[in-house]
């Protein structure tokens, strides 16, 4: 029986925190591990040049997203760990789906939409100022990472549907023009996923600066977890836990025991300092062994460039081949031969 292939993207444009972690790092280490599915997992360096235009923190945010994928136990020896930048087959397959892909459909892609909605909306008499060809087409982008390794299953929130659906365009318009050489991918949303609120009680997000990084040391972790914010309710007046930051994080680490305890604690009237020190210390048990991992793998750089180059040779293995099939369905092939 033939291995679903199933593809994940990590873009690489900030430090992994909590809430990276419960909502699709922590699935996704488990999901390396399933012999009966063929795993890819990348980092989406190419996609970080669209948001980010420094280059040392895409340096930085690659070495840092890497490090954390390996401290947390990514099996390497299932799944294919690679960097984007280090497929060049993926890149080139960019240009073949632009050649086929209606500007209209781009049009229509929500990033851009939005885009234009704010410079409308800021009274701009370009609807299209500051807008790169980078936020424009990046679906295309999107489309040849899964694309080229024929991936049958892509895990993404709700927001990212749109763009599998563009791939799923994509590929059909391909294989009707050049013949059946893609296979029609399918968003796999789980509706069940943990989101996390921040610091300030929003979803916890690069965009709202409110985020709580996954291996922060010690001292730090426990002044974030002191940061995030409470009401005004005085210890021993009972508290509601649903729509708690506090609970909410503790839940998504704790054991379905664990937490219950602590629903009766907050039912009793749990001062906010309290939950946030038995918070930290929870947190800070949980997570321990793989933040020692991973600062010893930001000592030893070579060893995580090393698992990336291992990754990108298989997936070269399927690539460069792929992408020499991909060559002659479009005509482009060496005379004569």
């Amino acid at each position: 029986m033939t291995k679903a292939t199933v593809l994940t993207g990590i873009t690489t444009t900030g430090t992994p925190h909590l809430g990276n972690y419960v909502g699709a790092i922590r699935p996704a280490i488990a999901a390396s591990k399933d012999a009966n599915v063929s795993p890819f997992y990348f980092l989406a360096d190419y996609h970080a040049l669209i948001k980010c235009q420094d280059p040392e923190k895409v340096r930085q945010s690659s070495l840092e997203i890497a490090a954390t994928w390996l401290a947390l136990g990514l099996d390497t020896s299932n799944a294919v760990f690679y960097r984007q930048s280090d497929v060049p087959e993926i890149t080139e397959l960019a240009w073949m789906l632009t050649c086929v892909t209606a500007k209209g459909l781009m049009n229509r892609a929500h990033a851009y939409k939005a885009a234009v909605a704010e410079n409308e909306q800021g009274g701009e008499n370009d609807p299209d100022k500051g807008i790169t060809m980078g936020l424009f087409s990046y679906p295309i982008l999107m489309a040849a990472d899964i694309l080229i390794f024929n991936a049958h299953k892509v895990p993404v929130g709700k927001d990212q549907i749109q763009h599998i659906e563009m791939a799923r365009d994509i590929a059909g318009r391909f294989n009707h023009i050049y013949g059946e050489h893609f296979v029609i991918p399918d968003a796999v949303v789980t509706e069940n996923a943990a989101t996390l609120a921040g610091l300030d009680g929003r979803k916890m997000s690069k965009s709202y600066n409110n985020t709580i990084p996954l291996f922060e040391p010690e001292k730090k972790l426990r002044k974030l977890i002191n940061k995030i914010k409470t009401n005004s309710l005085e210890p021993g007046e009972p508290k509601d836990p649903d729509g708690c930051t506090l609970f909410g994080i503790y839940q998504a680490f704790a054991r379905p025991s664990e937490v219950d305890e602590v629903r009766k604690l907050y039912a009793e009237g749990i001062a906010w300092g309290e939950m946030k020190k038995l918070l930290f210390e929870y947190i800070n048990d949980h997570i321990a062994p793989a933040r020692e991992r991973y600062e010893a793998l930001l000592e030893a750089p070579e060893h995580i460039e090393n698992e990336l180059q291992e990754g990108a040779k298989k997936a070269r293995e399927i690539s460069v081949p792929f992408m020499k099939q991909l060559r002659e369905a479009v005509g482009i092939s060496r005379i004569g031969v």
